[in-house]
C-alpha cells in the first residue's frame, strides 16, 4: 500500500478580480517561473493553517482561506499540491522568497510561465476571476 503523499499548499490570493502570482528564484530549475505562494504542510498542521503560515512567511501578509480548488497536482512522487482561494486580511504582499509578485487578471494568466504543478489550477482560477 503506497504511503499517503505529503501535501504542499498554494494560495490563490484574489483581490479586485486579480490573483497574485510569485516568481521563484530557486532552485535553479524553477528560477524565473511563476507559482502560487505556499509551502509544505507540517506534521500536525491543518492545510488551512499551513497556508496562512506559509503566506505570512513568504509575503508578510495575513490571509483567510475561503475555499479549496478542485484540482490536485503531483509535484513528484510522494508530494502533491493542493490550492485554496484566499483573501488578504492584513498587509500588502512583498516578496521574501521570490523576486517579483504580480496581480494577474483572467486575461493575463497565460502571460507568465507557471511551474508545472501550478498549471492544473490556472483554468479554474481564470473561470473564478471571470465571474
Amino acid at each position: 500500500m503506497p504511503a499517503t503523499p505529503r501535501v504542499v499548499v498554494g494560495a490563490a490570493i484574489v483581490r479586485e478580480g486579480r490573483v497574485l502570482a510569485c516568481r521563484r528564484t530557486a532552485p535553479v530549475e524553477a528560477a524565473g517561473r511563476w507559482e502560487l505562494p505556499g509551502g509544505k504542510v507540517e506534521p500536525g498542521e491543518t492545510p488551512e493553517a499551513a497556508l496562512v503560515r506559509e503566506v505570512r512567511e513568504e509575503l508578510g501578509v495575513e490571509v483567510r482561506v475561503s475555499g479549496w480548488l478542485s484540482a490536485e497536482a503531483e509535484i513528484r512522487e510522494g508530494l502533491v499540491l493542493r490550492a485554496a482561494y484566499a483573501t488578504l486580511v492584513a498587509g500588502e504582499p512583498a516578496p521574501v522568497e521570490h523576486d517579483q509578485v504580480r496581480w494577474l487578471c483572467a486575461e493575463e494568466l497565460d502571460d507568465v510561465d507557471w511551474l508545472e504543478p501550478d498549471r492544473p489550477f490556472v483554468d479554474e482560477i481564470r473561470a473564478a476571476l471571470a465571474d
